[in-house]
């Protein structure tokens, strides 16, 4: 069962830094990629019994993600608050 535990962490983390590629400048990057990772982490979390836990670890490799990828590496568009 911890072996899973594990593997189940190691794929949030995953996706909280792969989720990290909305905006251009390496704040907006950060800010956005730690909120979508957090919500995915909290999301997988829940299904680990520690929602808290995913959140934080979603968060930070998701902030860690935005702030150290390059808009011309991975980008997805501009954040929700600079839509016209």
């Amino acid at each position: 069962m911890r072996g899973m535990k594990v593997i189940s962490l190691v794929a949030l983390l995953a996706i909280g830094a792969g989720l990290s590629a909305c905006g251009t400048s390496k704040g907006e990057r950060a800010i956005t990629g730690g909120a979508l990772g957090a919500g995915a982490g909290a999301a997988g979390g829940a299904l680990l019994g520690s929602p808290g836990t995913g959140a934080l670890l979603g968060g930070a490799a998701g902030a860690a993600g935005g702030a150290l990828t390059d808009p011309d590496d991975v980008y997805f568009g501009k954040p929700i608050w600079e839509w016209d």
